[in-house]
């Protein structure tokens, strides 16, 4: 029998946990505690409390400890399992969640629990298994069709997730977050205008959802119609949305006798492209100056992860974290240096930056745009992605244009060797994209209708990953390009036969106004010229800085009319062809893109200027 003094005070404590004030009832079930030490209801209540403001430790201890007294209960399995998932400790939290579905086997929480935690786990099918079991155990469960959709995501399934969104949204049409993935899938499935759509209604629906804006922040930079300006003032809208009511400014740390503390932030520290511009950096950056922290956030690690991990001081993977939690860490780790990777793009911390995690924050690589927060102190690009003077006033970092090129591309080790042009061999003549189909809108294809016009004979070959055949190819026929003028490839296994399919491409087309960065360096490493539109903001000028680096600016036009001219003109000059694809492999090695250990110097010596002009700032001294 617990003391009476103990039930009253967990009683008093649930009537304040319930009513939202937090730290009074974590002060109450403290005292309950103090009183009796093994009263479940107050080790279990206050587990749950700990959990929901992040605090997983304290609440798996609490838990744990109550899950002594009573192993078998449901409630406590559950939110144990969430707090290890948590804690990244999934064994245990599949483990908890298995042992609750045993106990009640319709038990909707922890179905939901091991799914998420499968899904951590990159058991993508068995999660699916879990969620579908659900879904038809229960079909009036919103939040089960909305994990499901979420784990379709994660296989890459978006026409499913898609149907399970719009089930969600069938029995609960204001469900808290269903747009949001219908629209993540909408995305995943090149449906831009779809996707901006469910992302706007999610902002209308929930204006505080931050990562809905962020999400439609993404989508927009594939809307040919938006001007520079526009796609500004809705960047400086979402900084504003989640700008803390206080700044919390930190004053860099003397770095003078130690090492300056670098961390990096990213979902993508794995077998992605951002990875692949990385690499290099952090493989060859002066490490007696500086201490490399890696700041993964996602389920999959794969052997770039662990190649990764293998060159950096500290290691943490951050995936399922809450933001208070991944605050806590990076601050007691005290980088002098946050380069956030990702941007507006999946996975982001952007509200959490937002906060001020670092001295001296910069964006980098990720996201081919501002990220509109105020405490993002500097953006690190080239002066042809973003000429002195033209962009600066479209971002709200500073820029810092820290090297002949913004990136440092590792190709794959197993690339094939440059063949030759296909119509050499007497093919047709071959344009290609390889690019994020939803780079590839209207306007793009009704660009590339007419450099087919220009060449009779020719052919565009378009391959991309979740390349819908059908849409497609009603696409291709709105924009006037007919059937037998457009193959489509789907992905292949290997990045090898990846690469081996621009055995097949005679020249290479970037989209507008969204190029490519990896597939562009992908194209030219297989000798295929690459013919860019030079546009008014970052994402349409990489194109004109990459193939300006290999000495082949003029493969950039400042106009559509130039664009068409300038690939007719390559098309029709065969043997100025053969000699590009012959020789831009050497000339790509011999640019910067490939001095590794160049642009890690260059690159280091821009993070510690950086370091010195916000140190000088926040002294007084000019910036």
């Amino acid at each position: 029998m617990a003391a009476p003094a103990a039930v009253r005070l967990a009683n008093e404590a649930l009537a304040h946990h319930r009513a939202g004030r937090l730290d009074r009832a974590a002060a109450l079930y403290a005292k309950a505690l103090a009183i009796e030490p093994g009263h479940f209801e107050s080790l279990q209540l206050a587990g749950a409390l700990a959990l929901q403001r992040g605090f997983n430790e304290e609440a798996a201890g609490l838990l744990g400890r109550a899950l002594a007294l009573r192993p078998a209960n449901p409630d406590c399995l559950v939110r144990m399992g969430a707090a290890c998932a948590a804690l990244g400790r999934l064994e245990e939290a599949e483990s908890c969640a298995r042992r609750a579905i045993a106990i009640v086997p319709q038990s909707s929480d922890a179905a939901r629990l091991l799914g998420g935690v499968l899904v951590r786990a990159g058991k993508i099918d068995a999660a699916i298994a879990a969620f579908r079991a659900l879904t038809n155990a229960k079909p009036n469960d919103a939040d089960a069709w909305v994990a499901l959709a979420s784990a379709e995501l994660q296989r890459g399934w978006p026409a499913v997730a898609c149907a399970a969104c719009e089930r969600a949204l069938k029995v609960n049409p204001a469900h808290a977050t269903a747009r949001f993935v219908l629209g993540q899938a909408q995305l995943q499935g090149h449906e831009v205008g779809a996707a901006l759509a469910s992302f706007s209604a999610q902002v209308a629906h929930r204006p505080q959802h931050h990562l809905a804006r962020s999400f439609r922040l993404f989508a927009l930079n594939y809307e040919a119609g938006i001007s520079r300006e526009q796609l500004f003032a809705e960047h400086r809208e979402f900084g504003r949305a989640v700008a803390p009511a206080r700044s919390s400014a930190l004053r860099p740390a003397r770095v003078e006798g130690r090492r300056v503390r670098l961390a990096f932030l990213s979902p993508d520290l794995r077998r992605h492209a951002v990875a692949t511009f990385l690499e290099p950096l952090v493989e060859h950056i002066d490490r007696k100056r500086f201490e490399i922290f890696l700041y993964h956030d996602h389920f999959r690690v794969d052997e770039v992860s662990r190649r990764l991990q293998a060159r950096a001081d500290r290691w943490c993977n951050f995936v399922g974290h809450a933001d208070s939690a991944v605050a806590a860490v990076v601050r007691a780790d005290a980088p002098d240096v946050l380069v956030d990777l990702a941007g507006h793009t999946h996975h982001n911390r952007m509200a959490l930056l937002a906060q001020r995690l670092a001295p001296v924050q910069v964006n980098y690589l990720g996201y081919a745009n501002t990220t509109g927060l105020d405490a993002m102190d500097f953006r690190f690009t080239d002066s042809v992605s973003d000429p002195e003077g033209e962009t600066d006033a479209l971002h709200t970092e500073r820029l810092v244009r820290f090297a002949p090129v913004a990136w440092a591309y590792a190709p794959p080790a197993d690339a094939p060797d440059v063949s030759p042009p296909p119509s050499a061999a007497g093919a047709p003549f071959t344009f290609g994209c390889f690019n994020n189909l939803s780079k590839v809108n209207a306007a793009t294809l009704a660009l590339w209708r007419r450099v087919l016009d220009a060449v009779p004979g020719s052919r565009l070959l378009i391959k991309g990953l979740r390349l819908d055949e059908a849409r497609m190819r009603a696409r291709l026929d709105a924009a006037g390009i007919p059937a037998e003028r457009a193959v489509l490839l789907t992905p292949v296994a290997s990045t090898r036969e990846h690469l081996a399919a621009y055995s097949q491409v005679d020249l290479a087309l970037d989209p507008h106004p969204y190029n490519g960065t990896t597939t562009t360096c992908e194209a030219l490493w297989m000798g295929v010229p690459v013919i860019t539109l030079r546009g008014d903001r970052h994402a349409s000028r990489v194109g004109t800085s990459l193939v300006t680096v290999v000495g082949h600016a003029d493969w950039s036009a400042g106009s559509e009319d130039e664009y068409v001219a300038r690939a007719a003109a390559l098309a029709s000059d065969r043997v100025t062809l053969v000699a590009a694809r012959a020789g831009l492999r050497a000339r790509m090695a011999a640019s910067p893109l490939l001095d590794h250990a160049g642009q890690a110097a260059r690159f280091a010596a821009a993070i510690e200027q950086c370091i010195e002009r916000v140190g000088k700032n926040s002294s007084g001294g000019s910036p």
